[in-house]
Formats: C-alpha cells, sequence, structure tokens
C-alpha cells in the first residue's frame, strides 16, 4: 500500500517503513506526527482525491531534524569588481511512515 501526500509544498509517495527527507516540522525528535493532506491512496484499490481523500491519514515518526549539504551562491559581474559569495543549508526533518489509512 503507498499514498501521495502533500507536505512543505511538496508531493511524496511513501510507503509504510520508508524513512524520507522533507521540508522541516515544528515537532520534537521521537514524537508522532499525522499528515492529513492525502491526494491519492493505492495499493489493492486505487483511490484519488479531488483534491484530497476523504478520511485519509499518514501517521509518521520524527527521526530526526538537520540541516542539508551547503549550496553556494556566486554572484559575479565581468569586469566590475561585483563578486558575492553566500551559503545556504536547508533544514530537513526525517521521518519514518508508520502506517496509512485510507
Amino acid at each position: 500500500m503507498y499514498a501521495i501526500i502533500q507536505t512543505g509544498g511538496k508531493q511524496v509517495r511513501v510507503e509504510e517503513g520508508q524513512a524520507i527527507y522533507i521540508e522541516k516540522l515544528d515537532v520534537e525528535a521521537g514524537a508522532s506526527v499525522t499528515f492529513e493532506d492525502v491526494l491519492m491512496v493505492g495499493g489493492d484499490s486505487l483511490k484519488l482525491g479531488a483534491p484530497l481523500v476523504e478520511g485519509a491519514t499518514v501517521t509518521a515518526t520524527v527521526e530526526k531534524h538537520g540541516r542539508g549539504e551547503k549550496v553556494v551562491v556566486y554572484k559575479f559581474k565581468a569586469k566590475k569588481n561585483y563578486r558575492r559569495k553566500q551559503g545556504h543549508r536547508q533544514p530537513y526533518t526525517k521521518v519514518v511512515i508508520e502506517k496509512i489509512n485510507g
């Protein structure tokens, strides 16, 4: 059984037992979180939402929080002595999918 959920402005295909990295959630590590924005539930029978599947939820456990790899943003204009360097590390939350209710 699998589902497509929406979190952090992105859509993610999840299965039970799968660990995924999503946009940072304001939940402590070890806590349980429920995703109610379920767009589709698949398996033996397919349930499509318009736009959401009624009554479908996905339960997950927060494993850890962290920050991703550094991305370097470098701005440069030739012959003008203009150089700007900036780094960015996107925060994430790692969750493990426990149950899909659909």
